[in-house]
């Protein structure tokens, strides 16, 4: 199994963006995660699509090892993610997105088109409509990080990090709170206007993406697959990982 370099990318706004680049001279398969996340998830998936994959995992803005930053908006995102593209010398990639990642993925497949090859979405509506303060509620410390572990999901605990008052998180709360509010609308424009080959991913019993919604994003745009983990929720990577590589492997054997 390889073994991932860490790099850094400054935006034009001075933003230094971390990421995990696990290399080889295979065609681009940039992951982008979802809040709270990190680009270290995607560890199984560029193990088991290596060589013929070079796998790039971006922790997006105020997430990871990447800066917090003073906003985030949908357009923050998308020149974030063009930022990475250009400093590492990718022409063109196949993007895939977790939750905002998702939407970062296809609103930059629509705005610019020639840098994306095809669209992994997972688990993400073309309408979203969601609310992310219930995290604010949290201790802005917690003296152990088994005190962490017993509160807090493991999902957010992989992102814990040491400080000098106790252990916290490495991402941003407050600006996951501004990141979601920015997130909610209605964006079927931009899911409809890209043409390249798209997987959408939905969790059987996701509570973010309504069947109706997968089916009808599915429906209304041309080249597009929906599948269906019938057991996963909202987080299909950590439900069902083996399912998950599996079906982002043959979406991606697939492709011209």
């Amino acid at each position: 199994m390889s073994v991932p370099s860490r790099r850094w990318v400054t935006t034009a706004e001075g933003l230094r963006l971390s990421l995990l680049d696990w290399g080889g001279a295979g065609r681009v398969l940039f992951c982008l995660h979802g809040h709270f996340g990190q680009g270290a998830i995607y560890h199984m998936l560029a193990a088991v699509l290596a060589p013929a994959w070079r796998v790039v995992s971006l922790d997006q803005r105020g997430h990871g090892f990447s800066d917090h930053a003073v906003t985030y908006r949908r357009d923050d995102y998308l020149r974030d993610a063009l930022a990475v593209l250009d400093g590492l010398g990718i022409e063109r990639a196949v993007v895939l997105g977790s939750s905002l990642g998702g939407v970062n993925a296809y609103q930059l497949a629509a705005r610019a088109p020639g840098r994306v090859a095809a669209l992994i979405v997972e688990d993400i509506g073309a309408v979203c409509r969601d609310d992310l303060s219930w995290c604010l509620s949290w201790p802005s410390a917690f003296p152990t990080l088994a005190a962490m572990q017993r509160q807090i999901h493991s999902y957010f605990c992989e992102s814990a990090v040491q400080r000098d008052d106790g252990w916290g998180f490495r991402f941003d709360r407050a600006g996951i709170v501004q990141s979601g509010q920015n997130l909610n609308g209605d964006w079927w424009t931009d899911w409809l206007a890209s043409t390249c080959p798209a997987l959408l991913l939905r969790g059987g019993r996701s509570e973010i993406l309504p069947v109706e919604l997968a089916e009808q994003m599915a429906k209304r745009r041309p080249g597009c697959r929906l599948q269906v983990f019938p057991e996963a929720g909202h987080n299909i990577n950590e439900a069902d990982p083996v399912g998950y590589t599996a079906a982002v492997a043959a979406f991606l054997a697939q492709l011209p």
